[in-house]
């Protein structure tokens, strides 16, 4: 997205960091939503139908409200001051509000009623409100992105955003491809457990891995593998010792064993450490192994 702010084009954009919505943002989130309950965007999805029948000219709030109560019950509204939702379920009526908003455009104007009828473009409504929202995200310093599927997702940090949102597995093996999907999606959901998921996830690929060089038993193919990824051999040393501790990681830390010896994962931004270090070591093997 672009910035059409000068402070944006001067210095750059903030860095998108912050995974909590405050007061401040929930404020101006509820703003929208409610700018388009009045304005009768949501009548595409709960019609507010002419007396005489003969066209939509609005919102019908009540029936807007008691899906919104069942679907979010999380959400109170009309919105109280002194309360802010938690992030998930703010997150959750942004994608409710994305499924269910069009942009309202006058078809007739009803003299009797003084009203107009209006028709609905759901696209322009969706692509309106989803600039909106992400500029929102982006001014706000929150590492969120509402995409054109209606799904927010979270951006990852920095130094692998581009590459989780972009890649497509094709290593040979099914299987592998599957896990390592897996584990790319669950990293980007914005629900902490499910990025916690994603852990397991990858270094279950990383075990898969290990064995997908044909015609030699486990510990050869891993020779294999990093014969290939590093030739030269102060570098081959180096990352043999990287997966040595990748595999204790995975054996020691609640990731895959659910033992009660094993040590916790203390923070999410642990998550997100171990994710790249792991993430980082398997996207070489798998590009100097040529898929």
């Amino acid at each position: 997205m672009n910035s059409h702010y000068f402070s944006d084009r001067e210095k750059g954009p903030r860095p998108r960091t912050g995974e909590t919505i405050d007061h401040v943002v929930w404020d101006a989130i509820a703003a929208i939503v409610q700018s388009l309950v009045a304005d009768g965007s949501f009548g595409v999805a709960f019609p507010w139908v002419c007396p005489d029948g003969s066209g939509v000219v609005g919102t019908n709030d009540g029936q807007w409200l008691a899906v919104l109560k069942v679907e979010h019950p999380d959400i109170e509204w009309p919105c109280r001051s002194d309360v802010t939702p938690a992030t998930l379920a703010v997150l959750d009526l942004i994608e409710f509000t994305y499924h269910n908003v069009g942009k309202p455009e006058p078809r007739h104007y009803h003299e009797h009623f003084h009203h107009n009828h209006l028709t609905f473009d759901k696209n322009a409504g969706r692509a309106e409100f989803r600039q909106r929202i992400n500029q929102l995200f982006a001014r706000s310093g929150l590492a969120y992105e509402l995409g054109s599927d209606g799904m927010v997702v979270r951006l990852a940090p920095t130094i692998l955003r581009e590459t989780l949102q972009t890649t497509t597995f094709q290593t040979g093996d099914s299987t592998l491809n599957s896990m390592l999907e897996s584990a790319r999606l669950k990293f980007l959901n914005p629900d902490p457990q499910v990025r916690r998921e994603a852990l397991e996830k990858l270094w279950d690929a990383w075990e898969r891995i290990k064995t997908i060089e044909v015609g030699a038993d486990k510990k050869a193919q891993v020779r294999m593998l990093l014969d290939k990824a590093a030739p030269e051999a102060s570098f081959r040393a180096l990352i043999e010792r990287e997966a040595r501790e990748l595999t204790e990681i995975g054996n020691n830390f609640l990731i895959r064993h659910s033992e009660t010896d094993r040590t916790p994962i203390g923070t999410d931004q642990h998550v997100d450490y171990l994710f790249h270090r792991l993430f980082a070591m398997m996207w070489m093997i798998l590009n100097t192994r040529g898929t």
